[in-house]
């Protein structure tokens, strides 16, 4: 049975950082992304990483360079997504998602698994 467990999300203020992780299980994967969606606003490709080879490479929405970065550790089956100078916009559930197949990175078809969500709150 494949799982894509979900956990990190909270509330932060503006300026502050938060961590998702996704353990995914029963599935082996090579590539590995985080989606969003806020309020009114359509599913968001946040960042992407191909998990074959050790890692790398990376792929970052527009809006998240410089702030967020995603990493593996293939060893936990896991992927992260660390962010950091949080802003109120990043408010949004928080998926993962898994592919064993690849594809372009920010689009939701390119994904055979997805978690429940986590979600994040940043107040200003």
């Amino acid at each position: 049975q494949v799982q894509l467990v979900e956990s990190g999300g909270g509330s932060v203020q503006a300026g502050g950082s938060l961590r998702l992780s996704c353990t995914i299980a029963g599935y082996t994967f090579n590539m590995g992304g985080w989606f969003r969606r806020a309020p009114g606003k359509e599913r968001e490709g946040v960042a992407a990483i191909y998990t074959g080879g050790g890692g790398g490479p990376t792929f970052y929405a527009d809006s998240v360079k410089g702030r967020f970065v995603i990493s593996q550790d293939n060893a936990k089956k896991t992927v992260y997504l660390q962010m950091n100078s949080l802003k109120p916009e990043d408010t949004a559930m928080y998926y993962c998602a898994a592919s064993r197949y690849g594809g372009f990175w920010s689009e939701p078809q390119s994904y055979r698994y997805w978690g429940q969500g986590t979600q994040v709150t940043v107040s200003s």
